[in-house]
């Protein structure tokens, strides 16, 4: 009887309880704080009804929790790993066309929706902000400070979208694996680990930030109210209520505006709930889904039927979060787990091949796509052109066409400035003062010196022009919401090369790094077979050859117009060639006694220390000028050190007295 064939669970089967954990986390501390907000907003009136769960502050707490739930659900569909590595303009563009955007919207826009009802119901009537209030005697007539209210929690919802996808707050920030040396190490040091240390550590921020955002809001809802939405708003509102009251049949807008100082706080103080709400959310569900793949301490693939056919199936996986957590699962492996990595060791009958001959490959794949992206760039995208029969020139049916001069009449001799504006017509581009004649080149010199003076010359010249533009545009760029908008970071720019577009996550490159270096390293100790040893020296070629293409590409690669700050530096690519280096050293320096045996010549031991040592930063651009300056200075007569010149040294007296009495002999010579 043939032997049951265990069944290799996908990685997705494993990964998914530990999200829904996860989400239940985040879920629980974003009920925590809907409780305290349900708090803060009741009248205190019963000592007891005001703060038991089973009353009108559950029933508060229920409907709050239920605003940032929407945004839970939102952000589960949408979470990616990897930082984007579009333009502000590119991602602009991206996000105007694209579903998800206006998804987004509208789901801020219910949560405002629903979170407005419970602010209003909570205040008493000298707030002044019903709906409905009755003058002179049962008159009804509708209220417009509501209305305002509500159109501010939208405008709410509309800053938050924007700041949700200026910020890429979809994005999983995934971290490098921490050793167990250090975690306990930082455990005995009395600190907190975890989840918990993040969370406190960022509240003080989060608080910061809902407050200055409801403030961003107040002045958009207000430039946005009464330029554009005041009439419509108003005529809304009636038609809503009327069929309820019995409000005037017109729809004329009130002559009294309703803000005031009273109300505005009352906004912020609305608007700071309702962001605490979407920002506990989104940090909470950044924070929890982003912790390393371990269940109780283990490996989420321990307790599967085949860990490491489990793993492998992540690790093929087409999905760039599901592969992101497995390779980050190896590394764990490779670093901290022994048992895990023997059985990676002695797994050698698989169907596709042994475990370590797969993992080597896959690894290898995600760091040479590196390499391949290094290779192709610069050169020209090579167009798939299908072959067609040669076709038959046509014959021409008309005359060529006339390459006559424009402004000639007749037999008339043109003058310097017909062929000026014949040359502008043909080439719109070039210089007409090329084409003018002497005269006519005198007669504009005379006539621009009478008109303008030396300064004003200097100051309409194309180099003035040019400078004060170049200037204006750098200034620009420096504020935050236009230059994030029109910037062209060297940064984004080079790891969108480097690491891949639209998104590129560091963390894949670095972690598969770490396996590979951590299981060739452990193999010495843990490797019965003997299978790893002869793909060492792949390893540290690769890791040498992308070092150094990388590094090479780095400082070739052209800085755009628009990055004011000329810097060469991109952290993701570094933080991918610091990992890279590590492992490399680790590696050289536990197999170099062993080159021999691994056919490594010094050549390739060279190369890798080499590549080891990390190149010295350039000097920044402001010291370069500062240099220049100097020196250009000090060239001059001037020290920077001192406010006087430097004096210039006066011959001998001897020396003049002979210089003097040999003129005569040197003029005659003349």
């Amino acid at each position: 009887m043939a032997a049951a064939v265990v069944r290799r669970s996908p990685y997705k089967d494993t990964l998914q309880p530990a999200l829904h954990r996860r989400f239940s986390s985040t879920a629980t501390l974003l009920l925590g704080v809907a409780y305290l907000e349900a708090l803060a907003l009741a009248s205190w009136s019963s000592l007891f009804w005001s703060w038991f769960p089973l009353g009108p502050t559950g029933i508060r707490t229920a409907i709050i929790f239920s605003c940032g739930l929407a945004i839970l659900i939102l952000r589960i569909a949408h979470y990616h790993v990897g930082v984007k590595t579009e333009s502000g303009a590119q991602s602009l563009k991206t996000a105007l066309i694209s579903f998800p955007t206006y998804e987004t919207l509208f789901w801020y826009g219910v949560s405002s929706a629903i979170f407005c009802p419970v602010y209003l119901g909570s205040l008493n009537d000298s707030a002044g902000l019903r709906w409905i209030t009755y003058f002179s005697g049962d008159r009804a007539r509708l209220n417009e400070r509501p209305i305002f209210l509500a159109c501010y929690l939208i405008t709410c919802a509309v800053m938050q979208t924007i700041v949700h996808y200026q910020f890429d707050v979809d994005r999983l920030i995934i971290v490098k694996p921490v050793a167990k040396k250090e975690e306990a190490s930082a455990k005995t040091a009395g600190f907190l680990t975890g989840s918990s240390q993040k969370i406190v550590q960022q509240f003080p921020t989060v608080f910061a930030g809902c407050i200055k955002q409801a403030t961003y809001s107040l002045v958009l809802a207000v430039i946005l109210y009464y330029s554009l939405f005041r009439s419509v708003t108003w005529s809304w509102a009636l038609m809503l209520f009327r069929p309820f009251y019995n409000l005037p049949r017109t729809n004329i807008v009130p002559n009294s505006w309703p803000t005031d100082l009273f109300l505005m706080i009352r906004c912020v103080w609305a608007g700071a709930f309702l962001n605490a709400i979407w920002a506990v959310g989104n940090t909470g569900f950044s924070i929890f889904m982003a912790k390393p793949p371990l269940k109780a301490g283990r490996p989420f693939t321990t307790e599967s039927k085949d860990p490491n056919g489990s793993l492998l199936n992540g690790l093929k996986s087409k999905k760039s979060s599901v592969q992101c957590f497995a390779m980050w699962e190896l590394a764990i492996i490779a670093q901290d787990f022994e048992a895990q990595r023997k059985a990676i060791f002695a797994d050698i009958d698989r169907k596709d091949g042994p475990m370590w001959s797969q993992v080597y490959t896959i690894c290898m794949a995600v760091l040479k796509s590196m390499e391949e992206r290094v290779d192709a760039y610069g050169k020209p995208l090579v167009p798939v052109v299908p072959i067609k029969a040669p076709e038959e020139p046509r014959q021409r049916v008309s005359a060529p066409l006339k390459q006559d001069e424009i402004f000639t009449k007749g037999s008339i001799q043109r003058s310097g400035v017909d062929k000026a504006w014949d040359q502008i017509a043909r080439s719109p581009g070039s210089s007409p003062m090329a084409e003018l004649s002497p005269l006519a080149k005198k007669t504009w010199k005379q006539t621009r010196d009478r008109m303008l003076t030396k300064e004003q010359q200097a100051a309409v010249s194309k180099e003035s022009m040019q400078s004060y533009i170049d200037r204006a545009t750098s200034h620009l760029l420096r504020l935050e919401w236009i230059g994030s908008m029109f910037r062209h970071d060297f940064g984004t720019e080079f790891a969108a090369t480097v690491l891949g577009q639209p998104y590129a996550e560091p963390t894949v490159y670095v972690h598969a790094t770490q396996a590979l270096c951590q299981l060739a390293i452990h193999s010495l100790a843990e490797d019965q077979y003997g299978n790893v040893h002869r793909d060492v020296p792949g390893i540290i070629r690769a890791l040498t050859a992308i070092i150094k293409k990388v590094e090479s590409l780095k400082t070739q690669f052209p800085i755009h117009w628009t990055d004011s700050s000329r810097r060469r530096n991109s952290p993701e690519v570094d933080q991918v060639l610091d990992a890279m280096r590590l492992g490399l050293e680790q590696v050289v320096a536990k197999f170099e006694p062993f080159s021999s045996d691994l056919r490594l010549n010094l050549t390739d031991l060279r190369l890798a220390k080499e590549a080891m040592a990390k190149p010295q930063a350039a000097p920044e651009p402001e010291l370069v000028e500062a240099t220049k300056e100097s020196k250009e200075k000090k060239t001059n007569g001037t020290d920077l050190s001192r406010s006087k010149p430097i004096p210039q040294r006066r011959a001998e007296p001897a020396v003049r007295q002979r210089l003097e009495q040999r003129r005569p002999e040197m003029e005659q010579v003349r």
